[in-house]
């Protein structure tokens, strides 16, 4: 009875004969082109990090992590011909509860219960009197969309390793917080977060 299982010759051959299916990945440098994706679109953009808790346990140490990783992109902002001058770069995290209810404090500000409030930064101009009319605007607006101004904060900073040139020293921005309070005809957080959404607009 002859053997109805191919040889080891056949398989090989047949093996050789299929079409090899595209490499999701090679093992150094970018993915072979396929659908959509093109390696010729690559290109160096500005660096992004993230850290995390694994279970959401909120520390500075997690800060420090990010300011460290931060320290180490390479490419940390727009640089012209000044390398002291650049677009900036920040972090985002969550809103430090007690570090702003003890800082609003000072300023005799009692914030409400976490969630309730918001936090905006603000690239302010360095003239007083223009930043006070911007912060009457602020004030309107947030009262229309049925909030509560709650206060400013200036935020304090570090701004020796930036360029001494006068006409740049000139454009850096002062920084500012503003905190909104969620209004009584405010429902719920969900509600709050609209109408954060259309006061920023």
């Amino acid at each position: 009875m002859a053997n109805a299982s191919p040889s080891r010759t056949e398989i090989t051959a047949r093996t050789a004969a299929t079409p090899a299916r595209p490499v999701a990945a090679r093992a150094f440098g970018l993915p072979a082109k396929q659908g959509l994706y093109d390696p010729r679109n690559e290109h160096d953009a500005c660096g992004v990090g993230f850290v995390a808790h694994m279970k959401g346990r909120k520390s500075h140490q997690i800060v420090r992590d990010g300011l460290f990783m931060l320290d180490n992109l390479t490419h940390r902002g727009a640089v012209g011909a000044d390398p002291l001058m650049g677009d900036g770069a920040g972090l985002l995290v969550q809103i430090p509860d007690r570090f702003f209810r003890e800082e609003m404090a000072a300023q005799g500000v009692t914030l409400p219960k976490a969630g309730d409030y918001a936090v905006g930064f603000l690239f302010m101009p360095q003239e007083v009197a223009l930043r006070d009319h911007l912060k009457g605007i602020i004030a309107e607006v947030v009262e229309a969309e049925g909030q509560v101004l709650l206060g400013f904060r200036d935020v304090p900073v570090d701004n020796s390793s930036l360029s001494r040139a006068p006409e740049i020293a000139a454009t850096e921005p002062h920084h500012v917080q503003v905190f909104i309070g969620r209004g009584v005809s405010v429902e719920n957080r969900d509600e709050l977060e609209r109408r954060l959404s259309v006061t920023r607009r």
